[in-house]
């Protein structure tokens, strides 16, 4: 498929507003590393602890300002210390964040992340009050209706399907980042245009061990395009009929938490660039691949002219099968 996956409509009436509106999580993670991750039952030494921001959405949108796009994130916070934290670095790389929400007397999202050391493999305990919650009176339609793409995750379904449903309405394309099923999900999936999802994710919702069974899923449901990410060994995609497997890039990764939000960051700019599909997923691919390269969520998010360099410079690793035997 050599033509862009998506049209430009950013027009002269449109040049004020965001080119992506993300709905979905903000995080502060307390990050420790580990010689080696524990079993049930076991203890393990840390190296230290240390706070970092995160949080599916919150990090994307980080992302994807890196790469050079306006972006406006809506999500909601406790009045604390922590959800100030993790706001500060989307503040400070000039994310529009004033539609988040400041809950009183609740706190905000955390996460415990524990790193393997010469692996960067982790394992993520998350800590949401259900009292944290964003309503659809919080949404932003206007904007979203201005914007060029809206992004979402799948903490809140309710809101979400709102919003896509009026993206939809308003020729909106919208994106799904996926690793949890829940409830709300039949509402929303219908809603998206690019579903990305974790494996573990479609191999759950649609009770099989075949990525492909799970991408014919998601197109029967209405995507245009549909994406199982493999971690290390990269992402499936079908775009109508044909198939398209993108390899992951080999780095000496050191964390690989914020991976998916990364390739989701690389993905969003590679349809806003105009990019064909097999193009997009190798930005999103790479993208992913740099951000292991330090601590954290957000510590290796790439700009534009370093996600430029390293597709021009290096080359993926070999392609496995998921489904082979």
């Amino acid at each position: 498929m050599s033509r862009p996956l998506l049209e430009s409509r950013r027009g002269r009436a449109e040049a004020s507003a965001p080119d992506v509106v993300g709905i979905g999580q903000v995080s502060l993670d307390f990050v420790a590393t580990t010689r080696r991750l524990p079993a049930p039952g076991e203890k393990a030494d840390a190296d230290g602890l240390e706070r970092r921001p995160g949080g599916q959405v919150a990090t994307t949108l980080l992302g994807c300002t890196r790469l050079g796009l306006k972006t406006l994130f809506v999500g909601c916070i406790g009045d604390d210390a922590e959800g100030r934290a993790a706001l500060e670095p989307l503040r400070a790389a000039g994310v529009d964040v004033s539609q988040v929400r400041s809950h009183a007397c609740v706190p905000s999202r955390t996460a415990q992340i524990w790193i393997e050391r010469d692996s960067g493999e982790r394992a993520v305990l998350g800590c949401r009050d259900p009292r944290l919650v964003l309503e659809e009176g919080d949404l932003p339609l206007e904007s979203v209706r201005s914007a060029r793409l809206l992004h979402l995750d799948t903490s809140d379904p309710r809101p979400a399907a709102v919003a896509a449903r009026v993206a939809r309405e308003a020729g909106i394309p919208v994106v799904l980042d996926a690793d949890a099923p829940g409830a709300g999900l039949e509402e929303l999936l219908p809603l998206v245009d690019f579903p990305v999802v974790s494996r573990a994710f479609a191999e759950t919702l649609f009770e099989t061990s075949r990525v492909r069974e799970a991408l014919e899923r998601l197109l029967a449901a209405g995507a245009r395009m549909a994406v199982v990410t493999l971690g290390d060994r990269g992402a499936l995609a079908r775009c109508g009929s044909e198939e398209i497997c993108c390899p992951a890039w080999p780095v000496e990764a050191r964390d690989t938490t914020g991976a998916g939000d990364a390739f989701l960051a690389g993905f969003v700019w590679g349809l806003l660039e105009g990019l064909e599909a097999r193009e997009v997923l190798r930005a999103a691919a790479a993208a992913a691949a740099l951000n292991c390269r330090a601590l954290g969520a957000q510590g290796g998010l790439p700009d534009r002219a370093e996600l430029r360099a390293f597709l021009a410079r290096e080359q993926p690793g070999p392609w496995i099968d998921p489904d082979a035997p």
